[in-house]
């Protein structure tokens, strides 16, 4: 019973440094890097993502990512994505946004590797619930060998403005995908 209350009490405190070092209201900053592990409920694949934006300073962004997956059945999968998105500022905390990307998917199964070259197309909204609570959601599709369309929920907390971090998932026709991690934004 003392760890629990030790352990509540050092949430507390770290909960009330990280809104004490808050310098300014957090607005949807588009340059950043972010780290995710990743849980795909198929074939019980875990691994992680790593993501990043940057704001070309005129609704135009660059994006880009790396997910590696291993799967119980000693299958590895690399995902890399290039690629360019645009968004609209629809009101001060909301925002709609577009991308597409190229993306490149190796394989490794005990039986040979493949690997295969494709596009994928994101269309959502992103927004500011509180100064501190992030939402978003998009329609995402991915056309590889085989195309799949999914939909993203996801939420971050912004303990400043420099890191949030948040849990995501993704609902697809093929398997749905839990990740959760952080991001730092660093302009």
């Amino acid at each position: 019973m003392k760890t629990i209350i030790v352990l509540a009490g050092l949430l507390a405190q770290s909960i009330a440094v990280a809104q004490s070092i808050r310098q300014q209201p957090v607005d949807l900053n588009y340059n950043y890097a972010e780290l995710r592990f990743v849980d795909v409920d198929e074939n019980g694949g875990d691994g992680i993502r790593f993501n990043g934006s940057y704001d070309l300073q005129n609704d135009w962004l660059i994006v880009g990512g790396l997910t590696s997956l291993d799967f119980n059945n000693n299958v590895d999968s690399t995902l890399l994505d290039i690629g360019a998105g645009y968004v609209w500022h629809y009101s001060e905390d909301f925002d709609l946004v577009s991308t597409f990307r190229f993306v490149r998917a190796d394989v490794d199964t005990p039986g040979g590797d493949s690997d295969d070259n494709g596009f994928a197309l994101s269309a959502g909204a992103r927004g500011l619930l509180t100064p501190e609570v992030e939402i978003r959601g998009s329609v995402n599709h991915i056309n590889l060998d085989n195309s799949d369309t999914y939909l993203e929920l996801a939420g971050d907390y912004h303990f400043n403005r420099q890191f949030s971090a948040g849990l995501s998932l993704e609902f697809a026709g093929d398997s749905d995908v839990f990740t959760i991690g952080g991001r730092w934004f660093f302009k």
